[in-house]
């Protein structure tokens, strides 16, 4: 049972599961990279809506016709009755029309199209702009935990938010799963939830510390553990609770707003597991070898 686990005897295979699971994101990102969305690289997305169950080969080949090769074209909806189709050339309204003309009379049905536009010039600064928020909000963090804290608490809480990042674009990355400007959205309320979630338990270690003032090995990584412990239900009420409202958007919610849903799944469910099994045991491994530092110089 999780509850009477050895966190931190256990540090070991936490952190090679850990190391495991960025590894395969990272030869992703090489080998695939990511799949960006139009907000990054420009170009239109036609959201098609068929009223119909889409025919996706069927749909490629009125897009080939229409001097498109090799159309990057998937299906999307509730009913897979809409075509995605995304393509780096700006398409101008007069173009869009000809698609609507071609699908209704390829389909026999009235179909209706969204597009979106994004220009190469926008594209570059959205992708510089996400850059720049996550970094400040990492490094915003890094002084409040340092503040309220101590370093020691920071870096293992930035080294966890790393983690959950990487993680979930890794996940993202695997399964080519669309990352647009709304995915910078959702690793910002990740990287605020895992430190949330990382600051309880921190702040439930500082507390045992400074009244335990543990001198050995056993009674450091026992005090660890307890306050694991006695935060665990919290953290897993609150994952659970996020995740059934995450799950309801999946299902529920609309196709602008779904992988932003996913991406929330994904991110809440490794800050949880960052902020349990991985946060705590660096900081109780480099507090031990700074104890032990200190006793020898003493």
């Amino acid at each position: 049972m999780i509850y009477n686990l050895d966190f931190v005897g256990k540090r070991k295979l936490f952190f090679g599961i850990s190391v495991l699971l960025i590894i395969a994101g990272v030869v992703s990102l090489f080998v695939q990279q990511l799949n960006l969305g139009i907000d990054f690289v420009s170009g239109t997305r036609l959201d098609i809506s068929m009223g119909k169950r889409v025919n996706i080969e069927e749909s490629k080949k009125t897009l080939t016709e229409l001097g498109y090769e090799n159309p990057n074209a998937r299906v999307g909806g509730k009913k897979s009755d809409v075509l995605i189709f995304r393509t780096s050339e700006t398409i101008t309204p007069a173009k869009i029309s000809k698609v609507e003309d071609a699908f209704n009379k390829q389909f026999a049905t009235k179909v209706s199209i969204q597009s979106q536009v994004v220009d190469p010039v926008i594209g570059r600064e959205l992708a510089r702009n996400a850059i720049i928020a996550t970094l400040l909000a990492c490094v915003a963090i890094v002084i409040y935990v340092s503040i309220r804290f101590e370093h020691r608490f920071a870096v293992a809480a930035v080294v966890t938010l790393f983690y959950d990042a990487l993680f979930t674009i890794g996940i993202f990355s695997i399964f080519q799963i669309e990352v647009d400007v709304v995915f910078i959205a959702a690793i910002l309320t990740i990287i605020g939830y895992s430190i949330n979630d990382t600051i309880v338990i921190f702040d439930r270690i500082r507390e045992n510390f400074q009244k335990l003032q543990p001198k050995k090995w056993d009674e450091l990584s026992d005090m660890v553990n307890e306050s694991i412990r006695q935060t665990l239900v919290r953290s897993i009420n609150t994952v659970v609770t996020v995740l059934l409202a995450a799950l309801a958007l999946v299902i529920l919610g609309g196709e602008s707003i779904r992988n932003f849903s996913l991406a929330l799944i994904m991110g809440l469910i490794s800050g949880a597991y960052s902020s349990i099994f991985i946060a705590s045991q660096i900081w109780v491994v480099w507090t031990w070898r700074s104890m032990k530092k200190k006793s020898v110089s003493a």
